[in-house]
């Protein structure tokens, strides 16, 4: 049956790729991006596919509930996927408000126009950031989707407001919900301010690679097609309804040996490393055990990270009009 579906942030790096999945996946589907269009969202990506007609676009900011509310009506959608967001950690802590807008108001308006339209599906793009952080001396411990909310910076806890507000919606009005909470992604159209895409380019230009503290924390790193197979394979679950998902790469790194790894990958010296100043309540480790949504709808990460990291890589070097001109805004 072909499905209706409206990617909200779909400008943005795993709203993108997203599309580009469902386009190949799921060719005689109807997608509609919706996107605010802010700095991290890129309407250069989508160029193609807007162009031969294959996706529609509105811009659109999903705080509006005026212009949300006239999207659903006209175009009477069956699912919807939001993976709009504020999501940079740093720019949380220099100014929350927008994130608590952004994540926790713009969730509840797509809430609600899912209840007065009837939406089959509403699944939230959420992250492991919610459960706040593990011992760096404790490699044995995983997050489960049992464990508890602690948020440590305002963006966490945005999006840990917008998981219990979506939760809250499937109790009270039985909308059909579903949550995944996924690892740190890395792949093609990642916006140059996250650490990958950054020291790439910094690399690509002789530029410092600014680490923060010593660069020991430590993050499970997905390849961002991995997470798009799973979040595909979620909303076409019926017995996921009311259901979150962890979504794990097996793939953990330390901060230091990713960006030693792009070093010599680019032919690049460690002597380009500088240490900076921690950031305020830096998470130590994240670790996702996705033993549930492997155990429930077969899902594993296909791609491991010295082979995922060399195809991120050869990337950015193919594209650089894309995130040249990002770079100099």
């Amino acid at each position: 049956m072909s499905l209706k579906i409206i990617v909200t942030g779909g400008a943005g790096f795993i709203g993108s790729n997203f599309i580009f999945h469902m386009l190949k996946a799921h060719p005689d589907y109807k997608i509609i991006c919706v996107d605010k269009l802010t700095y991290a969202g890129n309407l250069d990506t989508l160029k193609e596919v807007i162009a031969q007609e294959k996706i529609n676009f509105f811009r659109i900011d999903i705080c509006d509930r005026e212009k949300i509310f006239a999207l659903f009506e006209r175009e009477r959608p069956d699912v919807i996927i939001n993976f709009a967001a504020e999501s940079h950690v740093d720019r949380s802590i220099n100014d929350p408000g927008i994130f608590l807008f952004t994540n926790t108001l713009g969730t509840g308006v797509l809430l609600d126009a899912c209840v007065k339209f009837g939406i089959k599906r509403y699944h939230q793009v959420s992250t492991d950031e919610v459960y706040g952080d593990l011992p760096l001396d404790r490699p044995d411990l995983f997050f489960t989707e049992k464990t508890p909310l602690k948020t440590s910076s305002p963006y966490s806890a945005s999006k840990a407001s917008a998981d219990l507000l979506t939760l809250a919606y499937n109790r009270t009005y039985k909308l059909p919900v579903s949550i995944s909470r996924c690892s740190n992604n890395y792949g093609p159209y990642h916006f140059p301010e996250k650490l990958i895409p950054l020291m790439i380019i910094n690399a690509l230009h002789d530029k410092p690679l600014p680490v923060y503290g010593q660069g020991l924390n430590v993050r499970d790193w997905l390849y961002v097609e991995d997470h798009c197979r799973a979040i595909d394979l979620i909303i076409h679950d019926e017995g996921s309804v009311g259901e979150i998902y962890n979504i794990g790469g097996h793939n953990e790194m330390r901060n230091i040996d990713i960006v030693k790894l792009i070093c010599r990958e680019l032919g690049k010296p460690e002597s380009l490393i500088k240490f900076v100043e921690d950031r305020k309540g830096h998470d130590l480790r994240y670790a996702i055990d996705p033993e549930k949504i492997y155990m429930r709808l077969g899902w594993l990460p296909a791609t491991r990270f010295a082979e995922g990291i060399k195809k991120t890589i050869k990337w950015y070097l193919e594209n650089k009009s894309w995130w040249e001109r990002l770079i100099k805004l």
